[in-house]
């Protein structure tokens, strides 16, 4: 089954990503530790020139949901396959989500809204819900009352803590939640599961309660290099992942984006599960090779 026109879209905040190589010494003056997403305070404003500075600075459009769109269309090899909205600010990174009330307005102009009527999959990243979980709600009703695939992610781990009201409201609507076992491992510790057993968590998040109309959700979990959590119908399967010698190793950087991508490739043409990690597992392994979420031309994945 091929893919049709429009028919995954993602929302999000799209974001300018500086990358550059940095030495400890750096880490350590902005308080900041390797492999974490945090929201920035005060003290990491003048981060963002110092990085703009350096020889080997790096300007990729990123943003978690964009990523993982634009994964999914090179894996598709399609277009118009996907479409993607969100929107920027005016500072001079261009990188700053308007944070204004008017954001669930904007989503309902018709030129918007027809990409989410078009839609047969809506994929958001769970950094959205810290702009706006309204935007998010109505999506995700959209997709219960019209039998669409509504799929999210817990993000990060400061999403599972702090945000985790605007998280539980939405997660009855969520056929498929992606994450990575740290994520995971808060996701439980807020709710008082008790428990750092992987599949033990994603059985329990596959088994959470679903708005009326929702048949079953389906967890995924990833652990770097270690094996992919799939728990869905209360049993557990786990899918090994392609090993890659450290010296190969570029950058993590939007590897998971890059799995839910190619993921998602593969669930819009109908294929199955094995496929679907099969194909994210490929696109994170391309993804890892690089700097930044960036890939060749053409996959080489079949």
């Amino acid at each position: 089954m091929a893919a049709s026109e429009g028919v995954l879209l993602g929302m999000g905040n799209p974001l300018l990503d500086i990358s550059a190589v940095v030495d400890d010494a750096f880490l350590t003056k902005y308080d900041i530790k390797l492999n974490n997403a945090i929201l920035a305070e005060e003290k990491h404003l003048p981060m963002y020139d110092e990085l703009a500075s350096k020889s080997n600075v790096e300007y990729i459009a990123g943003g978690a949901t964009q990523n993982s769109i634009r994964v999914a269309q090179w894996m598709l090899q399609t277009p118009g396959a996907t479409s993607y909205m969100g929107c920027i600010g005016k500072d001079k990174f261009g990188e700053e989500m308007k944070k204004n009330a008017q954001a669930a307005g904007h989503l309902k102009r018709p030129e918007n809204w027809a990409l989410v009527e078009k839609a047969k999959y809506i994929y958001i990243a769970g950094f959205f819900l810290t702009v706006s979980p309204e935007s998010i709600q109505l999506v995700a009703e959209h997709a219960a009352a019209n039998n669409k695939v509504f799929l999210m992610n817990l993000s990060a781990p400061f999403i599972c803590e702090f945000f985790r009201d605007a998280q539980e409201k939405v997660l009855p609507y969520v056929d498929y939640i992606f994450g990575n076992e740290t994520e995971a491992k808060i996701f439980a510790k807020v709710r008082g599961w008790e428990t750092e057993n992987i599949e033990e968590i994603a059985l329990k998040i596959s088994q959470l309660p679903l708005a009326s109309g929702k048949q079953k959700r389906i967890a995924v979990i990833t652990q770097g290099a270690d094996p992919v959590v799939v728990a869905e119908d209360g049993k557990v399967k786990t899918f090994p992942v392609i090993l890659l010698p450290k010296e190969k190793l570029v950058d993590t950087n939007g590897a998971g984006d890059a799995f839910v991508g190619g993921f998602l490739s593969q669930l819009v043409q109908g294929k199955s599960i094995e496929d679907c990690v099969r194909a994210g597992c490929y696109a994170a392994n391309v993804i890892i090779h690089r700097s930044g979420c960036t890939y060749p031309e053409k996959p080489d994945f079949n």
